[in-house]
């Protein structure tokens, strides 16, 4: 090889993947020639082909795409949705509103379905094969309470005592079980977590939306990081449809609350500024 043909070879290598293949009037994702995946691959599909690098069964495109529909949209309180809204009336247009709001889907707000997954998995080390679930989540759950944890990642909601999207995705997790799609052992992990922590609080806090969610994407097989990734994908739905809602609706410079409710000031009361040497004369 020529000294020519080494830095071609080393140029080409800069950026390798193993996701997409794109020549001159050919395109293709995983190996799958692009031609043949449009019409044929819902996009649920496609989505678990990118990041698994095949395609998956019908019940599990099923039951990650019944994952993705709840997690839209929570309104314009959710922070990630208002900020979007406010980007708007600040003049962004709807990809830099967009990019403002997915910003800030981290570890506090948007980071509980990755936490969660990472706390089943830890529950699952603990119990090993035979071990017992509720006994195994209690050890887990007080061990970062120990650590100065206050919050179950998954469990508990701040606005809903029941949240209403939990029951239905866990039907179908139940009937994904049943037909051998999913083991079931993150359903039941997650069971335990909900049984372990109502005896350490003394009281029943429900599983939420993170964590029937973090049930699905670690059944499904999907990695914790990879749990928030596909959170946002869906999130990112209800902060284009906010987005584009606000454009439409116009409004110039939105705060967070009207101009009329006053925020709360903990300063000093209103001072005169103290005389000093050299000060200039007024």
């Amino acid at each position: 090889m020529t000294k020519s043909e080494e830095l071609v070879q080393s140029a080409s290598d800069w950026w390798s993947t193993g996701i997409i293949d794109i020549h001159p009037g050919k395109i293709a994702i995983r190996g799958y020639p692009i031609q043949e995946l449009i019409g044929k691959v819902r996009f649920p599909e496609m989505i678990w082909l990118m990041l698994r690098g095949d395609l998956p069964t019908r019940a599990q495109s099923d039951l990650l795409e019944a994952a993705l529909v709840p997690g839209v949209d929570h309104g314009p309180h959710a922070p990630s949705i208002a900020i979007a809204r406010m980007s708007v009336t600040c003049g962004l247009q709807v990809n830099g509103a967009m990019a403002s709001a997915i910003n800030v889907l981290d570890d506090i707000h948007g980071g509980a379905g990755q936490q969660c997954m990472e706390l089943y998995r830890e529950i699952d080390k603990q119990a090993g094969e035979a071990g017992e679930l509720v006994e195994a989540a209690g050890i887990v759950i007080r061990r970062h309470q120990d650590a100065g944890e206050k919050i179950v990642p998954g469990f508990g909601h701040r606005f809903h005592p029941v949240d209403p999207r939990t029951a239905p995705l866990f039907k179908l997790v139940a009937k994904a079980v049943a037909s051998g799609v999913v083991s079931g052992r993150y359903a039941a992990i997650g069971q335990a977590v909900e049984t372990a922590l109502g005896a350490i609080k003394n009281r029943h806090i429900p599983m939420n939306i993170d964590g029937i969610t973090a049930v699905i994407f670690s059944e499904l097989g999907f990695e914790p990081e990879l749990g928030r990734g596909i959170f946002i994908l869906s999130r990112s739905v209800g902060i284009l449809a906010h987005a584009w809602e606000q454009k439409q609706q116009g409004g110039r410079i939105k705060g967070p609350m009207p101009k009329e409710i006053p925020y709360t000031y903990t300063g000093h009361a209103q001072r005169a500024v103290p005389e000093r040497d050299g000060a200039a004369d007024s």
